[in-house]
């Protein structure tokens, strides 16, 4: 019994290492994110690709109103799997940042720069007593200098560089087809053919086009752009993985 009642106070005190090191908080954080419809992010020569999944729990609901993809910056875009709420908090500190950055020095705020200044206000939640930790994930994607680059955050306040990245529901399947089918030579339409292909992984019935959100930022204009509705519903029917918009 007294080991039992140990282990309940690892699991409620965020600021409190198990004996094994673990801090439980932040791993049912982690579970949260596994919870969350899936995003995915691809680095390419040309350009980062986010597409996320947007989810509606009636076919009554105004699908424009699930937030996945958000602009911070002129040349940076965010994904988000997890708790909605959470990622609005954290991507009003990306936009913060962004713009204190560009009043402060005149310039636009690097990817790198951005991301591990959000991930520095993230980790802050994971030492601090009676708050709880950030049940979100981000892929911050956007180009650096001429260079494209996609960062994965993690509820422990970890930045992670990739190529190519899937975050939230299914993401040990999808990300096993990115690793098998990715290529450092793929253009930037190349990689959203990936990224919805890999997306469809385990989706029988493929996605309606609303079902989607995609954003690029191009590496020769540097600037962030949303794909239109028509425009992926062609992509998916090129791929063959168009289906009806029916959420019953």
């Amino acid at each position: 019994m007294q080991g039992q009642n140990q282990q309940q106070a690892y699991d409620r005190g965020i600021t409190i290492f198990s004996p094994d090191g673990r801090l439980y908080q932040v791993e049912y954080a982690r579970e949260a994110v596994k919870r969350g419809s899936a995003s995915v992010g691809i680095r390419t020569p040309e350009g980062v690709v986010l597409v996320a999944e947007r989810r509606s729990r009636s076919p009554l609901m105004e699908r424009d109103s699930v937030e996945k993809l958000h602009k911070i910056d002129d040349h940076v875009g965010i994904a988000s799997a997890g708790h909605v709420a959470d990622a609005r908090q954290l991507i009003d500190v990306a936009r913060r940042q962004a713009q204190v950055n560009q009043l402060r020095y005149g310039e636009t705020i690097g990817v790198e720069t951005l991301t591990k200044a959000v991930t520095d206000h993230i980790q802050q939640y994971t030492q601090t007593g009676g708050a709880r930790p950030f049940g979100v994930a981000l892929l911050v994607g956007g180009v650096e200098d001429g260079e494209p680059r996609l960062f994965e955050t993690d509820p422990s306040g970890t930045p992670y560089e990739w190529k190519a990245i899937a975050i939230g529901g299914n993401r040990e399947e999808i990300q096993g087809y990115l690793e098998k089918e990715y290529d450092d030579e793929l253009t930037l339409q190349g990689g959203i053919d990936l990224a919805i292909e890999a997306m469809a992984v385990g989706e029988e019935d493929g996605f309606p086009p609303e079902g989607l959100a995609i954003s690029t930022i191009a590496t020769e204009s540097g600037e962030y752009r949303t794909l239109e509705l028509d425009e992926i519903e062609n992509r998916l029917a090129e791929l063959d993985l168009l289906t009806e918009g029916d959420d019953e």
